[in-house]
């Protein structure tokens, strides 16, 4: 058996999967969001762990799991979330900043006017923004008192939140390269905690946690740490990348989207660290050996939150899946576009003046219009960030596999690969994030091979594209002037 951490923004899921990739056991508890001022959000450290611990837990006796049948315990998480604590204690010195924590973006913008941009975007492959780490940890260092002095004395560490669990589990101050490229601090290059930046950011470099390849031994687990059980923590990734290799996309042009409030596109490519266009992030996928495997990725905004604006903004669905009835009972959009830019737009755009938009509406259009286009748009903006990748990249999509709630949208899978140009697969298993920690811990402690990871994973649907090129570019053209017309200036 393999034990999955699926360590969240509100909760912890702990799934347990055999060899052939069932699952087998789960549990599942929410944790508290602390909002102590607008725009900062933080999560109490030892509540994670304390939640953590108890569905781990839970899922093992689900799964009837006895001494000798645990093999590894594999962990994934929120990614940029970071914390503070004392090595000799294991105490948190603050509660950790979340990713969605806003405190810093004055300060991001410091750095930028101050021509550190491009720096940080050559050997980061990141953007200047609160949402990573860097600039979290520099804000504890400057805020929290004696926090500084302890860094510099070892007396207090920094880390990730699976940096975090691993050293409540193992005792060992460790982190994986997905994680700590998502810091502003790590060159994806060389895979090395990058000296300047940490300078420029007034982080010392001895806080650190070590970094080691996502697949492979970061510690044993302490019996009384994880219910009885000593077993390796063999695999960790970031979420999203673990989703990727969850979703089996294993070799450069292979690609998946998750689909929630707003959908995440990662696109393999290869050994070699891509130039991203403005838009888009070079990420590592994982490390593997001495073999580093990296990706495009692109944020969206706003893709199931719009199906929820429908819903509850404008209140003309009961429930998401209403729309899929109502988007196939038209023969076609009748000209009717939706630019969700209700937060500004995502990648590839990244425009934050953006607003939403709808065009082409007439006295005959109704909710069936504004539901189709809304899926319609889901589609189109992932449509926008795949091809931004496959420009930067060089490496075509060759499918998209699919994952998130509005996968089971069977309409929008039909309609995105018809957009695209090429199949959308949803896989059997949907929770393709804590799959992929499974996966990571099956490779790196010996249970499985890459090869059987591909064997293992299993396709539920497939959508082929059946649209003719004059229809597709029609509409492509329709959303191209849509956006034009939502776009600031």
């Amino acid at each position: 058996m393999l034990l999955a951490l699926d360590e969240g923004t509100t909760g912890v899921t702990a799934l347990v999967f055999d060899t052939e990739g069932e699952l087998v056991g789960r549990g599942y508890r929410e944790f508290t969001q602390h909002f102590p001022r607008p725009g900062w959000v933080e999560h109490d450290a030892n509540e994670v762990w304390e939640t953590t611990h108890a569905v781990a837990g839970e899922a093992l006796e689900d799964a009837g799991v006895v001494e000798g049948e645990l093999l590894a315990v594999g962990i994934t998480n929120q990614r940029e979330t970071v914390c503070a604590w004392d090595p000799s204690t294991g105490e948190p010195l603050h509660r950790a900043l979340v990713w969605q924590d806003r405190r810093t973006a004055d300060r991001c913008a410091q750095l930028r006017t101050a021509g550190h941009e491009s720096m940080v975007r050559t050997r980061t492959g990141l953007v200047l923004d609160p949402y990573f780490s860097g600039t979290k940890v520099e804000w504890l260092l400057r805020n929290v008192d004696g926090l500084e002095q302890r860094a510099r004395e070892g007396r207090a560490v920094f880390g990730t939140m699976d940096s975090w669990l691993v050293f409540k589990l193992c005792g060992e101050h460790v982190t994986d390269t997905t994680n700590a490229s998502r810091t502003l601090l790590f060159d994806i290059g060389r895979c090395v905690w990058d000296e300047e930046l940490c300078d420029l950011l007034g982080v010392p470099v001895r806080a650190l946690p070590e970094v080691r390849p996502s697949i492979g031994e970061f510690g044993r687990t302490r019996p009384e740490a994880l219910h009885g059980h000593a077993v390796p923590v063999s695999g960790i990734a970031g979420d999203q990348q673990a989703a990727l290799y969850g979703q089996a996309c294993l070799d450069p042009g292979q690609g998946k989207n998750t689909y929630g409030t707003g959908s995440f596109v990662l696109l393999n490519s290869g050994v070699h660290p891509p130039t991203a266009p403005p838009g888009l992030l070079t990420t590592v996928a994982w490390g593997i050996g001495q073999r580093t495997q990296y990706a495009l990725e692109a944020s969206i905004f706003v893709t199931g939150a719009a199906v929820q604006w429908l819903r509850d903004g404008l209140g003309i669905i009961e429930q998401a899946s209403d729309t899929e009835p109502l988007a196939a009972s038209l023969a076609s959009n009748d000209g009717v576009y939706f630019v969700p830019a209700l937060t500004g737009l995502g990648s590839p755009h990244w425009d934050p003046h953006a607003r939403g938009t709808i065009v082409g509406l007439t006295r005959g259009a109704g909710r069936a219009h504004l539901a189709r286009a809304t899926l319609e748009a889901i589609a189109y903006q992932t449509l926008d960030a795949v091809r931004a990748m496959e420009a930067a990249s060089g490496q075509p999509l060759v499918e998209l596999r699919a994952d998130g709630g509005a996968s089971v949208n069977r309409w929008l899978m039909q309609f995105q690969a018809d957009v695209l140009g090429v199949p959308v697969v949803v896989p059997e298993v949907s929770e393709t994030t804590a799959l992929g920690a499974a996966f990571l811990a099956g490779v790196g402690c010996g249970a499985w091979t890459q090869d059987q990871v591909s064997r293992v994973w299993r396709e539920k649907s497939r959508y082929e594209p059946v649209m003719g090129d004059d229809e597709r570019e029609v509409l492509v053209a329709g959303w191209r002037d849509a956006l034009t017309r939502a776009k600031a200036g």
